[in-house]
């Protein structure tokens, strides 16, 4: 069970009808997070006349909201949403910024404008899969680190990171279900000498499924 999220910020602008509108996606972890991204962009660019905005939260994506900010009712927040909930991504705020251009674009060429902007901004990042995963160690002996990397790597593993001192320590997290496996491998190339050690559950990025 996971969720889809924007690997890091984003951003891109569009112009129609001269009007400039700039969107700036922000990863966020809570709405008071999210509401200060808004804020902040608001006050860097003091000068526009309107910042839209729109954020979903959460793993199973239960918190939105959306803002028009002063524009007419449902031609910014609302498609700007409807923009992040049809690409399924969340713990993700949207900004939109409008510098207006002296030309009225009407409700429907605003609603598209704002959803495009949106739309260009997510093109320009990466979206990643959000997984729950069992985080574990393993200490080995240097001469077995590099096998056992390999090995593990080879089975979909994903090593976070391996700190070598003395002995070599591999940081893993794994799905819960593949942890017995990842048991075996490293019985198998230590001869049971080495264990996997496990820490507790987080959420890590992982590739997007195909």
């Amino acid at each position: 069970m996971g969720y889809r999220t924007i690997a890091s910020h984003g951003e891109a602008e569009i112009e129609v009808s001269r009007s400039r509108f700039r969107c700036e996606l922000v990863r966020v972890e809570d709405e008071l997070t999210a509401r200060g991204v808004i804020d902040g962009i608001r006050r860097e660019h003091w000068n526009a006349r309107h910042h839209c905005s729109a954020f979903i939260l959460g793993p199973d994506r239960a918190i939105e909201r959306s803002s028009d900010d002063g524009e007419p009712s449902g031609t910014g927040g609302a498609p700007m949403l409807e923009v992040l909930r049809g690409n399924k991504v969340s713990d993700v705020v949207a900004v939109v910024t409008r510098w207006f251009g002296g030309t009225l674009l009407g409700t429907g060429g605003l609603s598209r404008a704002y959803a495009d902007a949106v739309r260009a901004a997510l093109e320009a990042t990466e979206i990643v899969e959000r997984v729950e995963q069992e985080l574990c160690d393993v200490t080995v002996d240097l001469a077995a680190a590099g096998r056992l990397e390999h090995e593990l790597r080879s089975r979909g593993t994903n090593v976070l990171n391996i700190e070598y001192t003395d002995v070599a320590t591999l940081s893993l997290a794994l799905p819960l279900v593949t942890v017995p496996i990842a048991e075996e491998i490293v019985a198998e190339l230590t001869e049971g000498e080495a264990h996997l050690v496990r820490r507790g559950m987080r959420w890590v990025d992982a590739p997007l499924s195909s």
